[in-house]
């Protein structure tokens, strides 16, 4: 309790001059107007952002998008143009912890509990059957989405995620106070230069800088320390959650999109040189997991890196459209 209060005292001393992306992202634009879902979960009054894309001619799909970790249901705004022109009615939602979306402090992020919320999301809609297409971090929800529901999950299709390894196998565990220290003393130039050489490969485009915005426009902003506690719960999250353990148990027709650049893992930075080099492998980890999951193809872009639907959108969309048409 004495904890939380002085949490609470730090996050009420925020610089308002060093103001520029609220915690709640009202000044940071969307492509379609979002909407809120109310719950209740954890003894929380939460709010799940998200926007519902509908096509003018229906063909009677729908389609889930997951974000990740970095981001939000925002970068998915070309995808759920082009998918709602084929038919499909699109729905992204910020999941809890993330975007637009409520941030509760006192709260346990599961991929479980956000793959629950999210079916109460779909469940209200009163929907039978999804696509569930995560990026990144959505890659491990959507994942769990289509352990716990299979029943519902049409097809998967899983773009650049993270966790097709196990990071507490070769990294250390840092403590979630560790984790949100350092989140609190990260600039901008580092999180730019993390994307740059990660997420791009070592190459960069204006096209860029909108994504990267969201996280430095956090640590600019007047919420900063609040957001930097709920990143290492969810930094936590990622860690002690695996799902790589279970690929063997998916049982939809599963889509890998790979940009075999991409060089993303958590942790690396605690490693040393030789763990680090064996961390991150995208061409091999998807090899792998193509053949750990029983109903799984593979599309490897080549040069191309963690955000395909950002850096190389032709080939991705290609990818997708050809899988979803099948």
């Amino acid at each position: 309790m004495k904890y939380l209060l002085m949490l609470s005292l730090l996050f009420a001393c925020a610089d308002p001059k060093k103001a520029n992306l609220d915690k709640r992202l009202k000044t940071y634009k969307y492509p379609f107007k979002t909407k809120l879902y109310k719950f209740l979960s954890q003894t929380h009054k939460l709010e799940m952002a998200y926007s519902l894309v509908k096509p003018e001619k229906s063909n009677g799909k729908k389609i889930v998008l997951m974000h990740g970790k970095n981001f939000s249901g925002a970068y998915w705004g070309q995808t759920a143009r082009d998918l709602a022109a084929a038919g499909y009615t699109v729905l992204i939602p910020d999941q809890i912890g993330f975007g637009r979306s409520s941030k509760p402090l006192q709260y346990q992020y599961t991929f479980h509990g956000l793959a629950y919320n999210t079916k109460k999301l779909v469940d209200w809609y009163k929907w039978d059957k999804v696509t569930v297409l995560g990026h990144s971090m959505g890659g491990m929800l959507a994942s769990r989405f289509a352990l716990m529901y299979p029943q519902m999950v049409e097809k998967l299709v899983l773009v650049n995620p993270i966790g097709l390894e196990d990071y507490k196998l070769k990294v250390p565990y840092e403590p979630i106070d560790v984790v949100f220290q350092k989140q609190l003393k990260l600039k901008p130039k580092q999180v730019r230069k993390y994307q740059v050489e990660n997420y791009y490969g070592g190459r960069w485009s204006e096209n860029y800088e909108r994504w990267l915005k969201l996280q430095t426009g956090w640590i600019k902003g007047p919420d900063w320390q609040h957001l930097a506690y709920t990143s290492a719960l969810t930094y936590d999250m990622i860690y002690t959650q695996p799902v790589v353990h279970e690929f063997n148990q998916l049982k939809p027709e599963t889509l890998l999109i790979i940009g075999d650049r991409d060089k993303t893992a958590l942790g690396k930075n605690l490693v040393d040189d030789a763990t680090r080099k064996t961390m991150g492998n995208y061409p091999e980890l998807a090899k792998k997991t193509e053949a750990a999951i029983p109903n799984a193809s593979l599309a490897l872009l080549e040069d191309v890196g963690h955000l395909p639907h950002i850096e190389a959108y032709p080939k991705f969309i290609n990818a997708l459209m050809s899988f979803l048409k099948k």
